[in-house]
Protein backbone atom coordinates (compact mmCIF):
# COMPACT_ATOMS: atom_id res chain seq x y z
CA UNK A 1 0.00 0.00 0.00
CA UNK A 2 1.43 3.20 -1.02
CA UNK A 3 -0.87 7.12 -1.40
CA UNK A 4 -0.32 10.36 -0.96
CA UNK A 5 -2.80 11.71 1.47
CA UNK A 6 -3.98 15.13 0.59
CA UNK A 7 -2.85 17.87 3.27
CA UNK A 8 -3.92 17.61 6.73
CA UNK A 9 -5.63 20.27 8.39
CA UNK A 10 -3.30 22.51 11.00
CA UNK A 11 -5.18 20.74 14.03
CA UNK A 12 -4.44 17.18 12.88
CA UNK A 13 -1.04 18.02 12.20
CA UNK A 14 -0.54 19.96 15.44
CA UNK A 15 -2.21 17.07 17.19
CA UNK A 16 -0.23 13.61 15.49
CA UNK A 17 2.96 15.62 14.81
CA UNK A 18 6.52 14.49 17.04
CA UNK A 19 8.43 17.19 18.58
CA UNK A 20 10.01 19.20 16.29
CA UNK A 21 13.55 18.18 14.65
CA UNK A 22 16.50 20.06 13.28
CA UNK A 23 15.63 21.61 9.97
CA UNK A 24 19.22 19.88 8.62
CA UNK A 25 18.04 16.43 9.81
CA UNK A 26 14.80 16.45 7.07
CA UNK A 27 14.82 15.04 3.87
CA UNK A 28 14.95 18.05 1.49
CA UNK A 29 14.06 15.92 -1.95
CA UNK A 30 11.76 18.30 -2.94
CA UNK A 31 14.26 21.86 -2.26
CA UNK A 32 16.02 22.75 -5.57
CA UNK A 33 19.90 22.48 -4.63
CA UNK A 34 20.09 26.43 -5.09
CA UNK A 35 18.00 26.64 -2.18
CA UNK A 36 20.08 23.98 -0.11
CA UNK A 37 22.70 26.86 -0.28
CA UNK A 38 25.00 24.48 -2.12
CA UNK A 39 26.93 27.23 -3.84
CA UNK A 40 27.35 29.44 -1.02
CA UNK A 41 27.79 27.43 1.83
CA UNK A 42 25.01 29.83 3.67
CA UNK A 43 21.64 27.80 4.91
CA UNK A 44 19.11 29.42 2.54
CA UNK A 45 15.18 29.48 2.82
CA UNK A 46 13.50 26.47 1.71
CA UNK A 47 12.06 27.20 -1.70
CA UNK A 48 7.88 27.60 -1.58
CA UNK A 49 6.53 24.13 -2.23
CA UNK A 50 4.08 24.86 -5.15
CA UNK A 51 0.34 25.23 -3.82
CA UNK A 52 -1.37 22.18 -4.22
CA UNK A 53 -4.67 22.36 -5.93
CA UNK A 54 -7.95 23.23 -3.36
CA UNK A 55 -10.42 20.36 -3.51
CA UNK A 56 -13.43 21.00 -4.84
CA UNK A 57 -16.60 20.83 -3.23
CA UNK A 58 -18.49 17.76 -4.58
CA UNK A 59 -22.15 16.41 -5.08
CA UNK A 60 -23.06 13.42 -2.91
CA UNK A 61 -23.62 11.35 -5.70
CA UNK A 62 -20.18 12.17 -7.02
CA UNK A 63 -18.66 11.18 -3.54
CA UNK A 64 -20.42 7.77 -3.17
CA UNK A 65 -19.12 7.26 -7.09
CA UNK A 66 -15.15 7.73 -5.88
CA UNK A 67 -16.33 5.59 -2.68
CA UNK A 68 -17.52 2.86 -4.92
CA UNK A 69 -14.60 2.95 -7.13
CA UNK A 70 -12.02 2.73 -4.49
CA UNK A 71 -13.81 -0.07 -2.93
CA UNK A 72 -13.70 -2.05 -6.39
CA UNK A 73 -9.70 -1.60 -5.96
CA UNK A 74 -9.81 -3.19 -3.29
CA UNK A 75 -11.62 -5.92 -4.39
CA UNK A 76 -9.88 -6.21 -7.57
CA UNK A 77 -6.49 -6.12 -6.07
CA UNK A 78 -7.50 -8.54 -3.37
CA UNK A 79 -9.41 -11.32 -5.42
CA UNK A 80 -5.98 -11.71 -7.40
CA UNK A 81 -4.03 -12.32 -4.43
CA UNK A 82 -6.88 -14.24 -2.43
CA UNK A 83 -8.11 -16.49 -5.29
CA UNK A 84 -4.82 -18.44 -4.88
CA UNK A 85 -4.69 -18.75 -0.98
CA UNK A 86 -8.21 -19.45 -1.11
CA UNK A 87 -8.06 -22.45 -3.15
CA UNK A 88 -4.47 -23.80 -2.57
CA UNK A 89 -5.50 -27.60 -2.49
CA UNK A 90 -7.91 -27.13 -5.09
CA UNK A 91 -5.44 -26.02 -7.48
CA UNK A 92 -3.46 -29.37 -6.94
CA UNK A 93 -5.84 -31.08 -9.23
CA UNK A 94 -5.02 -28.21 -11.81
CA UNK A 95 -1.37 -27.97 -12.07
CA UNK A 96 -0.90 -31.89 -10.89
CA UNK A 97 1.35 -30.49 -7.93
CA UNK A 98 2.27 -30.94 -4.55
CA UNK A 99 0.44 -28.53 -2.04
CA UNK A 100 4.39 -26.84 -1.25
CA UNK A 101 4.44 -26.93 -5.42
CA UNK A 102 1.44 -24.85 -5.31
CA UNK A 103 2.20 -22.65 -2.79
CA UNK A 104 4.84 -21.13 -5.28
CA UNK A 105 2.01 -19.18 -6.78
CA UNK A 106 1.35 -17.23 -3.58
CA UNK A 107 5.15 -16.84 -2.64
CA UNK A 108 5.81 -14.95 -6.27
CA UNK A 109 2.99 -12.94 -5.99
CA UNK A 110 3.96 -11.57 -2.20
CA UNK A 111 7.80 -11.34 -4.01
CA UNK A 112 7.29 -8.46 -5.68
CA UNK A 113 3.97 -6.99 -4.04
CA UNK A 114 5.69 -5.94 -0.74
CA UNK A 115 7.88 -3.34 -1.84
CA UNK A 116 7.15 -2.69 -5.37
CA UNK A 117 4.60 0.38 -3.58
CA UNK A 118 7.60 2.03 -2.16
CA UNK A 119 9.38 2.70 -5.39
CA UNK A 120 5.49 3.54 -7.15
CA UNK A 121 4.87 5.91 -4.45
CA UNK A 122 8.50 8.53 -5.55
CA UNK A 123 7.63 7.58 -9.16
CA UNK A 124 3.60 8.90 -8.93
CA UNK A 125 5.32 12.07 -6.72
CA UNK A 126 7.62 13.13 -9.62
CA UNK A 127 5.77 12.14 -12.73
CA UNK A 128 2.25 12.96 -11.50
CA UNK A 129 -0.82 11.08 -10.55
CA UNK A 130 -2.59 10.94 -13.57
CA UNK A 131 -0.23 9.12 -15.66
CA UNK A 132 0.49 6.46 -12.75
CA UNK A 133 -3.22 6.07 -13.07
CA UNK A 134 -4.10 5.46 -16.19
CA UNK A 135 -0.28 3.39 -16.81
CA UNK A 136 -1.12 1.07 -13.83
CA UNK A 137 -4.29 0.07 -14.77
CA UNK A 138 -3.13 -1.09 -18.51
CA UNK A 139 -0.51 -2.72 -16.88
CA UNK A 140 -3.16 -4.21 -14.39
CA UNK A 141 -5.08 -5.39 -17.13
CA UNK A 142 -2.19 -7.00 -19.24
CA UNK A 143 -1.38 -8.97 -16.26
CA UNK A 144 -4.90 -10.50 -15.56
CA UNK A 145 -5.44 -11.20 -19.17
CA UNK A 146 -1.93 -13.38 -19.08
CA UNK A 147 -3.63 -15.32 -16.42
CA UNK A 148 -5.69 -16.35 -19.05
CA UNK A 149 -3.12 -18.11 -21.31
CA UNK A 150 -1.76 -20.52 -18.20
CA UNK A 151 -0.85 -23.80 -19.26
CA UNK A 152 0.98 -25.13 -16.41
CA UNK A 153 2.80 -24.30 -12.97
CA UNK A 154 5.53 -23.16 -13.87
CA UNK A 155 4.27 -20.31 -16.43
CA UNK A 156 1.71 -20.05 -13.95
CA UNK A 157 4.88 -19.01 -11.03
CA UNK A 158 6.00 -16.20 -13.95
CA UNK A 159 2.87 -14.81 -14.55
CA UNK A 160 1.79 -14.53 -10.71
CA UNK A 161 5.02 -12.61 -10.23
CA UNK A 162 3.79 -10.06 -12.89
CA UNK A 163 0.44 -9.93 -11.39
CA UNK A 164 2.15 -8.83 -8.08
CA UNK A 165 4.02 -6.00 -9.62
CA UNK A 166 1.10 -4.78 -11.70
CA UNK A 167 -1.24 -5.11 -8.75
CA UNK A 168 0.82 -2.94 -6.08
CA UNK A 169 -0.48 0.72 -7.52
CA UNK A 170 -4.29 -0.44 -7.43
CA UNK A 171 -4.56 -0.43 -3.85
CA UNK A 172 -2.83 3.09 -3.92
CA UNK A 173 -5.65 3.79 -6.40
CA UNK A 174 -7.93 2.44 -3.75
CA UNK A 175 -6.84 4.79 -1.15
CA UNK A 176 -6.50 7.75 -3.15
CA UNK A 177 -10.14 7.52 -4.38
CA UNK A 178 -11.97 6.69 -1.47
CA UNK A 179 -9.99 9.50 0.82
CA UNK A 180 -11.10 11.90 -2.39
CA UNK A 181 -14.53 11.48 -1.58
CA UNK A 182 -13.94 13.10 1.90
CA UNK A 183 -13.14 16.60 2.97
CA UNK A 184 -9.53 17.05 5.26
CA UNK A 185 -11.51 16.52 8.17
CA UNK A 186 -13.05 13.53 7.79
CA UNK A 187 -10.07 11.77 5.65
CA UNK A 188 -8.88 10.67 8.96
CA UNK A 189 -11.31 9.37 10.22
CA UNK A 190 -14.19 8.56 7.99
CA UNK A 191 -11.67 7.94 5.00
CA UNK A 192 -9.25 5.89 6.63
CA UNK A 193 -11.87 3.43 7.98
CA UNK A 194 -13.86 2.79 5.18
CA UNK A 195 -10.58 2.36 2.82
CA UNK A 196 -9.15 -0.10 5.52
CA UNK A 197 -12.17 -2.01 6.05
CA UNK A 198 -12.17 -2.43 1.74
CA UNK A 199 -9.04 -3.84 1.97
CA UNK A 200 -10.42 -6.47 4.21
CA UNK A 201 -13.41 -7.07 1.57
CA UNK A 202 -12.01 -9.49 -0.90
CA UNK A 203 -10.90 -12.66 1.43
CA UNK A 204 -14.28 -13.69 2.31
CA UNK A 205 -15.61 -12.85 -1.45
CA UNK A 206 -12.89 -14.91 -2.77
CA UNK A 207 -13.76 -17.96 -0.60
CA UNK A 208 -17.68 -16.99 -1.76
CA UNK A 209 -17.33 -16.82 -5.24
CA UNK A 210 -14.90 -19.59 -5.95
CA UNK A 211 -16.77 -22.85 -5.56
CA UNK A 212 -18.85 -22.17 -8.12
CA UNK A 213 -16.09 -20.69 -10.90
CA UNK A 214 -14.36 -24.03 -10.06
CA UNK A 215 -17.20 -25.88 -11.08
CA UNK A 216 -17.43 -24.04 -14.61
CA UNK A 217 -13.77 -23.65 -16.06
CA UNK A 218 -11.47 -24.30 -12.89
CA UNK A 219 -8.34 -21.31 -12.98
CA UNK A 220 -9.67 -20.02 -16.55
CA UNK A 221 -12.68 -19.36 -14.66
CA UNK A 222 -11.20 -17.87 -11.93
CA UNK A 223 -9.20 -15.13 -13.33
CA UNK A 224 -11.71 -14.00 -16.04
CA UNK A 225 -13.59 -12.47 -13.24
CA UNK A 226 -10.10 -11.21 -12.17
CA UNK A 227 -10.38 -9.85 -16.01
CA UNK A 228 -13.65 -8.59 -15.75
CA UNK A 229 -13.35 -6.75 -12.46
CA UNK A 230 -10.41 -5.16 -13.90
CA UNK A 231 -11.66 -3.78 -16.95
CA UNK A 232 -14.50 -1.91 -14.48
CA UNK A 233 -11.71 -0.67 -12.69
CA UNK A 234 -10.15 0.42 -15.68
CA UNK A 235 -13.55 2.18 -17.09
CA UNK A 236 -13.75 3.80 -13.60
CA UNK A 237 -10.12 5.48 -13.84
CA UNK A 238 -10.88 7.04 -16.99
CA UNK A 239 -14.04 8.78 -16.11
CA UNK A 240 -13.44 10.02 -12.38
CA UNK A 241 -10.71 11.70 -11.95
CA UNK A 242 -9.03 12.62 -8.61
CA UNK A 243 -7.30 15.73 -7.51
CA UNK A 244 -3.71 15.38 -8.81
CA UNK A 245 -1.26 16.63 -5.77
CA UNK A 246 1.82 18.90 -6.91
CA UNK A 247 4.81 17.39 -8.74
CA UNK A 248 8.44 17.43 -7.01
CA UNK A 249 11.43 16.20 -7.90
CA UNK A 250 11.67 12.80 -5.60
CA UNK A 251 13.96 10.18 -7.36
CA UNK A 252 17.41 10.23 -6.95
CA UNK A 253 20.20 8.14 -8.72
CA UNK A 254 21.40 6.18 -4.99
CA UNK A 255 17.29 5.69 -4.91
CA UNK A 256 17.35 3.03 -7.39
CA UNK A 257 20.20 1.16 -5.93
CA UNK A 258 18.90 1.64 -2.62
CA UNK A 259 15.43 -0.12 -3.58
CA UNK A 260 17.09 -2.94 -5.52
CA UNK A 261 18.60 -3.69 -2.51
CA UNK A 262 15.71 -3.31 -0.36
CA UNK A 263 14.00 -5.00 -3.13
CA UNK A 264 16.06 -8.40 -3.15
CA UNK A 265 16.16 -8.44 0.22
CA UNK A 266 12.19 -8.48 1.98
CA UNK A 267 11.59 -10.61 -1.79
CA UNK A 268 13.59 -12.92 -0.72
CA UNK A 269 12.59 -12.97 2.96
CA UNK A 270 9.05 -13.13 1.82
CA UNK A 271 9.75 -16.40 -0.42
CA UNK A 272 11.59 -17.78 2.59
CA UNK A 273 8.60 -17.06 5.31
CA UNK A 274 5.79 -18.15 2.51
CA UNK A 275 7.61 -21.66 1.76
CA UNK A 276 8.93 -22.53 4.97
CA UNK A 277 6.42 -24.28 6.82
CA UNK A 278 5.69 -26.30 3.56
CA UNK A 279 9.45 -27.59 3.09
CA UNK A 280 9.70 -26.97 7.15
CA UNK A 281 12.42 -24.54 8.01
CA UNK A 282 15.50 -27.03 9.18
CA UNK A 283 15.18 -29.06 6.34
CA UNK A 284 15.62 -27.51 3.45
CA UNK A 285 19.33 -25.87 2.44
CA UNK A 286 17.66 -23.08 0.08
CA UNK A 287 15.55 -21.36 2.69
CA UNK A 288 18.62 -20.98 4.54
CA UNK A 289 20.28 -18.98 1.56
CA UNK A 290 17.09 -17.22 1.23
CA UNK A 291 17.58 -16.23 4.59
CA UNK A 292 21.20 -15.69 4.55
CA UNK A 293 21.07 -13.77 1.01
CA UNK A 294 17.83 -11.39 2.68
CA UNK A 295 19.78 -10.19 5.55
CA UNK A 296 22.58 -9.60 3.77
CA UNK A 297 20.88 -7.05 0.99
CA UNK A 298 19.21 -5.23 3.60
CA UNK A 299 22.11 -5.13 5.89
CA UNK A 300 24.48 -3.44 2.68
CA UNK A 301 21.01 -1.40 2.57
CA UNK A 302 21.43 0.31 5.66
CA UNK A 303 24.78 0.61 5.21
CA UNK A 304 24.10 2.75 1.89
CA UNK A 305 20.95 4.15 3.45
CA UNK A 306 22.62 5.98 7.03
CA UNK A 307 25.28 8.43 5.98
CA UNK A 308 22.84 9.62 2.79
CA UNK A 309 21.14 13.01 3.86
CA UNK A 310 18.00 12.46 1.60
CA UNK A 311 18.01 8.71 2.07
CA UNK A 312 14.92 6.56 0.29
CA UNK A 313 14.05 5.09 3.74
CA UNK A 314 15.29 7.18 7.26
CA UNK A 315 16.17 4.21 9.25
CA UNK A 316 16.65 6.28 12.34
CA UNK A 317 12.84 7.96 12.26
CA UNK A 318 11.79 4.10 11.42
CA UNK A 319 12.84 2.70 14.44
CA UNK A 320 12.07 5.42 16.84
CA UNK A 321 10.55 4.68 20.07
CA UNK A 322 7.26 5.78 18.62
CA UNK A 323 7.30 4.06 15.22
CA UNK A 324 8.49 0.96 17.15
CA UNK A 325 5.49 1.05 19.38
CA UNK A 326 3.24 1.71 16.19
CA UNK A 327 5.49 -1.59 14.94
CA UNK A 328 4.65 -3.68 17.81
CA UNK A 329 0.88 -3.36 17.51
CA UNK A 330 0.74 -3.80 14.14
CA UNK A 331 2.44 -6.87 14.72
CA UNK A 332 -0.17 -7.82 17.55
CA UNK A 333 -2.64 -7.48 14.69
CA UNK A 334 -1.17 -9.29 12.41
CA UNK A 335 -1.23 -12.38 14.99
CA UNK A 336 -4.43 -12.18 16.57
CA UNK A 337 -6.24 -11.23 13.32
CA UNK A 338 -4.37 -14.41 11.46
CA UNK A 339 -6.92 -16.57 13.38
CA UNK A 340 -9.21 -16.28 11.22
CA UNK A 341 -7.30 -15.35 7.75
CA UNK A 342 -5.22 -18.42 8.40
CA UNK A 343 -5.72 -20.64 11.58
CA UNK A 344 -9.19 -20.95 10.82
CA UNK A 345 -9.19 -21.55 7.03
CA UNK A 346 -6.51 -24.42 7.80
CA UNK A 347 -8.53 -26.51 10.61
CA UNK A 348 -11.88 -26.36 8.48
CA UNK A 349 -9.73 -27.84 5.48
CA UNK A 350 -8.20 -30.76 8.16
CA UNK A 351 -11.99 -31.62 8.93
CA UNK A 352 -12.40 -32.57 5.35
CA UNK A 353 -14.46 -28.86 4.39
CA UNK A 354 -14.17 -26.84 1.15
CA UNK A 355 -15.18 -23.63 0.29
CA UNK A 356 -18.80 -24.67 -1.05
CA UNK A 357 -19.41 -25.63 2.51
CA UNK A 358 -18.29 -22.42 4.72
CA UNK A 359 -19.99 -20.43 2.03
CA UNK A 360 -22.37 -19.43 4.59
CA UNK A 361 -19.87 -18.44 6.90
CA UNK A 362 -18.12 -16.28 5.03
CA UNK A 363 -21.20 -14.33 4.13
CA UNK A 364 -21.36 -13.75 7.42
CA UNK A 365 -18.25 -12.72 8.08
CA UNK A 366 -18.05 -10.28 5.21
CA UNK A 367 -21.06 -8.76 7.00
CA UNK A 368 -19.41 -8.48 10.38
CA UNK A 369 -16.34 -6.46 8.74
CA UNK A 370 -18.88 -4.04 7.14
CA UNK A 371 -20.20 -3.33 10.82
CA UNK A 372 -17.05 -3.19 11.94
CA UNK A 373 -15.54 -0.65 9.93
CA UNK A 374 -18.84 1.25 10.12
CA UNK A 375 -18.38 0.79 13.86
CA UNK A 376 -15.04 1.92 13.99
CA UNK A 377 -15.79 5.01 11.73
CA UNK A 378 -18.59 5.85 14.18
CA UNK A 379 -16.12 6.16 17.42
CA UNK A 380 -13.45 7.83 15.55
CA UNK A 381 -15.91 10.68 14.71
CA UNK A 382 -16.96 10.79 17.85
CA UNK A 383 -12.89 11.03 18.95
CA UNK A 384 -13.12 7.55 21.29
CA UNK A 385 -10.36 5.99 19.41
CA UNK A 386 -9.02 4.12 22.51
CA UNK A 387 -12.53 2.19 22.90
CA UNK A 388 -11.86 1.02 19.34
CA UNK A 389 -9.19 -0.76 20.03
CA UNK A 390 -10.10 -2.41 23.52
CA UNK A 391 -13.77 -3.63 21.83
CA UNK A 392 -11.32 -5.08 18.87
CA UNK A 393 -9.09 -7.03 21.47
CA UNK A 394 -12.11 -8.26 23.52
CA UNK A 395 -14.20 -9.20 20.55
CA UNK A 396 -11.61 -11.38 19.34
CA UNK A 397 -10.18 -12.77 22.18
CA UNK A 398 -13.66 -14.40 23.20
CA UNK A 399 -14.24 -15.35 19.59
CA UNK A 400 -10.95 -17.36 19.76
CA UNK A 401 -11.51 -18.79 22.96
CA UNK A 402 -15.09 -20.04 21.68
CA UNK A 403 -12.92 -21.82 18.49
CA UNK A 404 -10.63 -23.19 21.27
CA UNK A 405 -13.13 -25.63 22.31
CA UNK A 406 -13.87 -27.00 18.86
CA UNK A 407 -13.86 -30.99 18.58
CA UNK A 408 -13.81 -33.31 14.96
CA UNK A 409 -17.75 -33.09 14.98
CA UNK A 410 -17.44 -28.86 14.51
CA UNK A 411 -19.07 -28.20 11.61
CA UNK A 412 -18.86 -23.96 10.21
CA UNK A 413 -22.79 -23.78 11.99
CA UNK A 414 -21.43 -23.73 15.17
CA UNK A 415 -18.36 -21.07 14.91
CA UNK A 416 -20.89 -18.56 13.04
CA UNK A 417 -20.63 -16.32 16.33
CA UNK A 418 -17.34 -16.80 17.11
CA UNK A 419 -15.91 -15.84 13.56
CA UNK A 420 -18.20 -13.12 13.32
CA UNK A 421 -17.08 -11.64 16.65
CA UNK A 422 -13.15 -12.06 15.55
CA UNK A 423 -14.33 -10.13 11.82
CA UNK A 424 -15.88 -7.15 13.83
CA UNK A 425 -13.17 -6.91 16.18
CA UNK A 426 -10.26 -6.94 13.29
CA UNK A 427 -12.35 -4.30 10.92
CA UNK A 428 -11.67 -2.09 14.10
CA UNK A 429 -7.95 -2.54 15.07
CA UNK A 430 -6.23 -0.82 12.41
CA UNK A 431 -8.38 2.55 10.96
CA UNK A 432 -7.03 4.40 14.42
CA UNK A 433 -3.30 3.23 14.19
CA UNK A 434 -2.92 3.97 10.82
CA UNK A 435 -4.48 7.33 11.12
CA UNK A 436 -2.83 8.32 14.19
CA UNK A 437 0.83 7.26 11.88
CA UNK A 438 -0.55 8.93 8.41
CA UNK A 439 -1.08 12.11 10.13
CA UNK A 440 2.57 12.07 12.53
CA UNK A 441 3.83 11.40 9.00
CA UNK A 442 2.24 13.99 7.05
CA UNK A 443 3.72 16.26 10.14
CA UNK A 444 6.96 15.85 9.57
CA UNK A 445 6.77 16.48 5.93
CA UNK A 446 5.95 14.22 2.75
CA UNK A 447 8.69 12.55 2.42
CA UNK A 448 8.05 10.94 5.32
CA UNK A 449 5.29 8.82 3.88
CA UNK A 450 7.55 6.64 2.13
CA UNK A 451 8.80 5.93 5.66
CA UNK A 452 5.52 4.74 7.32
CA UNK A 453 4.24 3.28 4.15
CA UNK A 454 7.73 0.93 4.65
CA UNK A 455 6.62 0.14 8.90
CA UNK A 456 2.97 -0.27 7.11
CA UNK A 457 4.01 -3.34 4.09
CA UNK A 458 6.71 -4.62 6.78
CA UNK A 459 4.23 -5.53 9.58
CA UNK A 460 0.72 -6.21 7.67
CA UNK A 461 2.63 -8.01 4.39
CA UNK A 462 5.82 -9.72 5.63
CA UNK A 463 4.15 -9.60 9.19
CA UNK A 464 1.26 -11.57 8.15
CA UNK A 465 3.81 -14.01 6.09
CA UNK A 466 5.79 -14.20 9.17
CA UNK A 467 2.64 -14.88 11.50
CA UNK A 468 0.56 -17.61 9.28
CA UNK A 469 3.92 -19.45 8.78
CA UNK A 470 4.83 -19.65 12.69
CA UNK A 471 0.89 -20.54 13.68
CA UNK A 472 1.53 -23.41 10.94
CA UNK A 473 4.51 -24.54 12.30
CA UNK A 474 2.89 -24.16 15.77
CA UNK A 475 -0.36 -26.54 14.91
CA UNK A 476 2.71 -29.29 13.06
CA UNK A 477 4.67 -29.48 16.52
CA UNK A 478 1.45 -29.49 18.77
CA UNK A 479 0.41 -32.47 15.90
CA UNK A 480 3.13 -34.42 16.74
CA UNK A 481 2.97 -33.95 20.73
CA UNK A 482 -0.87 -34.55 20.83
CA UNK A 483 -0.15 -37.54 18.14
CA UNK A 484 2.35 -39.03 20.46
CA UNK A 485 0.21 -38.62 23.72
CA UNK A 486 -2.22 -40.64 21.60
CA UNK A 487 -0.88 -43.31 20.18
CA UNK A 488 0.70 -44.32 23.50
CA UNK A 489 -2.96 -45.50 24.67
CA UNK A 490 -3.40 -47.39 21.42
CA UNK A 491 -2.72 -51.42 22.18
CA UNK A 492 -4.77 -54.45 20.40
CA UNK A 493 -4.11 -55.82 24.16
CA UNK A 494 -6.87 -52.88 24.80
CA UNK A 495 -9.92 -54.45 24.11
CA UNK A 496 -12.00 -51.14 23.28
CA UNK A 497 -9.19 -50.84 20.34
CA UNK A 498 -9.05 -54.16 19.29
CA UNK A 499 -12.89 -53.69 18.79
CA UNK A 500 -12.78 -50.49 16.75
CA UNK A 501 -10.21 -52.37 14.68
CA UNK A 502 -12.52 -54.73 13.91
CA UNK A 503 -15.00 -51.82 13.08
CA UNK A 504 -13.16 -50.12 10.74
CA UNK A 505 -12.34 -53.41 9.11
CA UNK A 506 -15.42 -54.56 8.57
CA UNK A 507 -16.14 -52.30 5.76
CA UNK A 508 -13.48 -54.04 3.88
CA UNK A 509 -13.97 -57.72 4.90
CA UNK A 510 -16.26 -58.87 1.32
CA UNK A 511 -13.03 -57.53 -0.42
CA UNK A 512 -9.84 -58.58 1.88
CA UNK A 513 -9.92 -61.77 3.09
CA UNK A 514 -6.63 -62.38 4.27
CA UNK A 515 -6.91 -61.73 8.54
CA UNK A 516 -3.45 -60.24 8.66
CA UNK A 517 -4.28 -57.38 5.73
CA UNK A 518 -7.93 -57.05 7.07
CA UNK A 519 -6.27 -55.84 10.44
CA UNK A 520 -3.77 -53.79 8.73
CA UNK A 521 -6.26 -51.78 7.15
CA UNK A 522 -8.19 -51.41 10.26
CA UNK A 523 -4.63 -50.20 11.98
CA UNK A 524 -4.51 -47.59 9.11
CA UNK A 525 -8.17 -46.30 9.41
CA UNK A 526 -7.45 -45.89 12.99
CA UNK A 527 -4.02 -44.02 12.99
CA UNK A 528 -6.11 -41.66 10.16
CA UNK A 529 -8.76 -40.86 12.90
CA UNK A 530 -5.41 -40.48 15.53
CA UNK A 531 -4.06 -38.25 13.24
CA UNK A 532 -6.95 -35.97 12.78
CA UNK A 533 -7.82 -35.81 16.37
CA UNK A 534 -4.39 -35.34 16.89
CA UNK A 535 -4.85 -32.05 14.50
CA UNK A 536 -8.17 -30.99 16.03
CA UNK A 537 -6.50 -30.70 19.65
CA UNK A 538 -3.62 -28.69 17.83
CA UNK A 539 -5.72 -25.82 16.42
CA UNK A 540 -7.11 -26.08 20.03
CA UNK A 541 -4.05 -24.89 20.94
CA UNK A 542 -3.43 -22.20 18.77
CA UNK A 543 -6.63 -20.87 18.44
CA UNK A 544 -6.26 -20.63 22.75
CA UNK A 545 -3.00 -19.14 22.12
CA UNK A 546 -4.21 -16.76 19.99
CA UNK A 547 -6.98 -15.69 22.83
CA UNK A 548 -4.07 -15.67 25.26
CA UNK A 549 -2.36 -13.17 23.30
CA UNK A 550 -5.25 -10.92 22.66
CA UNK A 551 -5.82 -11.01 25.98
CA UNK A 552 -2.47 -9.89 27.37
CA UNK A 553 -2.34 -6.89 24.83
CA UNK A 554 -6.24 -6.11 25.81
CA UNK A 555 -4.54 -5.69 29.74
CA UNK A 556 -1.53 -4.09 28.71
CA UNK A 557 -3.95 -1.26 26.75
CA UNK A 558 -5.96 -1.41 29.52
CA UNK A 559 -2.96 -0.30 31.74
CA UNK A 560 -1.41 2.16 29.28
CA UNK A 561 -4.93 3.56 29.06
CA UNK A 562 -5.02 4.10 32.90
CA UNK A 563 -1.52 5.33 33.12
CA UNK A 564 -2.58 8.22 30.31
CA UNK A 565 -5.45 9.12 33.11
CA UNK A 566 -3.77 9.14 36.08
CA UNK A 567 -0.70 11.02 34.95
CA UNK A 568 -1.73 14.58 34.40
CA UNK A 569 -3.23 14.05 38.17
CA UNK A 570 0.14 13.10 39.55
CA UNK A 571 2.02 16.12 37.54
CA UNK A 572 -0.47 18.39 38.72
CA UNK A 573 0.23 17.23 42.24
CA UNK A 574 3.82 17.55 41.79
CA UNK A 575 3.57 21.18 40.49
CA UNK A 576 1.58 21.81 43.19
CA UNK A 577 3.55 20.95 45.81
CA UNK A 578 6.58 22.56 44.37
CA UNK A 579 5.87 26.18 45.75
CA UNK A 580 4.89 25.12 48.92
CA UNK A 581 7.89 23.44 49.55
CA UNK A 582 9.37 27.03 48.63
CA UNK A 583 7.53 29.04 50.52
Amino acid sequence: MSTVLPQTTEKAASENAEPAVKQADLPQEEVSAPARGADTGETAPEAAAPAAPQPVERPVWLRLCFIFAGLSFFITQGLGMNLVMANIYQLQGEFSATVAEVAWLSAAYMAPYATFSIALFKIRAQYGLRPFAELSIIAFVVASCLNLFVTDLHSAIVIRFVSGMAAAPISSLGFLYILEAFPPARKFSLGFSIALTGTLLSAPIARIVSPSLLEIDGWNALYSMEVGFALISFAMIYVLKVTPPPRAKAIERMDILSYLLFAGGLGCLAVMLTLGRFYWWFETWWLGVLLATSIALLTLMAFIELPRKNPLLDLRWIFSKTNLHIIAVLLVYRAVSSEQSSTAVSFYQQLGLLNDQTTTLYALVLLATVLGGAACAWLMLTKYVDTAHVIALALIAAGSFMDSQSTNLTRPGEMYLSQMMIAFGAAMFLPPVMSKGFAAALARGAPYLVNFITIFLFTQITGSMLMTGLLGSFVTLREKFHSNILVENVLLTNPVVAQRVSQLSGAYSHVITDPALLKAEGLSLLGQQVSKEAYVLAYNDTFLLISVVSALALVALLIHLAWLRIRPFLLRNDVDAAPAQQS
